[in-house]
């Protein structure tokens, strides 16, 4: 059940998604083409210029809780059952939707971005991965769901 209720909800979500980093939250088209490279500085360097703790917590946070539900994607597509492999597209599909923002400047390419991103994919997998082995039913690609 939880399987098929994730195989219907996944492609909304990454619409969702989709939405929200080019066009959500009050986004317009940049006047330049913006990019931040330096890994974990730039994330440090928006805390320190955040108004709020509370704001920079909801940034950082949901920049890591949003992308947990890609971590599940093994149950819809096989070949992503493997850590390896799942980590692998996904960094690839986020670097292509960070260069599209950088390119229709309806957003920053950040490299952060993509490391927060990325963990929260590892953090899905290994949630489930809890899943599988407390319900023990996926272990056949799902037979008993």
């Amino acid at each position: 059940m939880v399987k098929k209720f994730y195989k219907i909800i996944i492609a909304p979500y990454t619409l969702f998604l989709l939405y929200l980093m080019f066009f959500g939250m009050g986004r317009k088209q940049m006047d330049d083409h913006l990019l931040t490279v330096a890994p974990i500085v730039s994330t440090i360097n928006f805390i320190k210029g955040c108004i709020s703790w509370k704001d920079a917590f909801k940034i950082v946070v949901g920049n890591i809780v949003m992308f947990m539900p890609f971590g599940f994607l093994g149950w819809v597509f096989s070949r992503l059952q493997d850590l390896r492999n799942l980590l692998f597209a996904f960094v690839s599909a986020i670097t292509i939707v960070e260069a599209l923002q950088y390119f229709s400047r309806m957003g920053i390419f950040e490299v952060d971005d993509i490391i927060l991103n990325t963990f929260g994919v590892f953090l899905g997998f290994l949630i489930k991965k809890i899943i599988e082995k407390r319900l023990g039913y996926f272990q056949n690609d799902g037979a008993a769901d």
